[in-house]
């Protein structure tokens, strides 16, 4: 099933449900107790939003080998993480905002894990029950700000820098899924999520091992080899085999 947050002129944001081109309303909490209402709405017709507003946004560094080594780094034995304010997020069709700080904004594709169930010490023998679907993200960077910070909150962290969407799909099968990113129509990256170093289930249990996942939040798992340079008006379109596809403008943003 495919669960999505929209709104229209009249309406408020809500979850919603999307049955082949229509959309109708979920009343209730999808993470918890709800109904599905009639599907009412062309997709055409409203808003897509981030399809979900995480308490957290925790990211994976160098999950995928070949990223890694085209950065001149190795993978570790164990995850690198980080995290992504949630402001930084924006919906299919928002523009990313290229800040004045920065004079090298990428693009990374990556796969998002939706935590469905909390928990805390998750075993991965028992990870994918915490699962409640995926979806696609951009985790821009502003990559020279990143090389410049001991951290990476700054490089990782503007508003805008994470895209999301466009649903969540609660039966998807992450173990063999083509990512590939477009931008203005080249190709940039293209890998399979069978790539990753480090596994969800694994990922799920390491990061529980640090801090409680909450219904809601997201895990980015990492990006694929290709990561390249966004300039002020490319289009970025990344698909990800059996979830769709999401695309956002590229804009730049002027100093107030």
């Amino acid at each position: 099933m495919k669960i999505l947050r929209f709104s229209t002129p009249e309406r408020r944001p809500s979850y919603g449900w999307l049955f082949e081109d229509r959309i109708g309303e979920v009343d209730g909490d999808p993470f918890s107790a709800y109904r599905r209402l009639d599907p009412d709405l062309p997709i055409d017709s409203v808003r897509l939003l981030p399809p979900v507003m995480p308490g957290k946004i925790i990211c994976v560094g160098r999950n995928y080998e070949a990223h890694a080594q085209e950065h001149g780094n190795t993978v570790g034995e164990l995850p690198i993480l980080f995290l992504k304010p949630a402001t930084s997020l924006i919906g299919p069709g928002d523009a990313i905002k290229l800040p004045p700080q920065s004079s090298l904004v990428q693009h990374e594709a990556e796969l998002a894990v939706v935590i469905g169930v909390r928990g805390r010490w998750i075993q991965p023998e028992t990870a994918m029950a915490h699962v409640f679907g995926y979806t696609i993200a951009n985790d821009v960077t502003a990559r020279d700000l990143q090389r410049a910070d001991v951290t990476w909150l700054r490089g990782k962290g503007f508003d805008t820098f994470c895209p999301l969407g466009p649903w969540i799909e609660t039966e998807f099968d992450p173990a063999d899924a083509l990512i590939t990113c477009h931008v203005s129509q080249a190709l940039r990256q293209m890998a399979s999520t069978r790539d990753m170093v480090f596994s969800i289930p694994r990922l799920v249990a390491f990061i529980s091992s640090v801090m409680t996942l909450e219904p809601g939040d997201l895990i980015l798992t990492g990006t694929p080899a290709g990561v390249g340079d966004l300039v002020d008006g490319d289009t970025v379109s990344i698909t990800i085999e059996g979830l769709g596809t999401l695309t956002n403008p590229v804009v730049s943003e002027t100093r107030p």
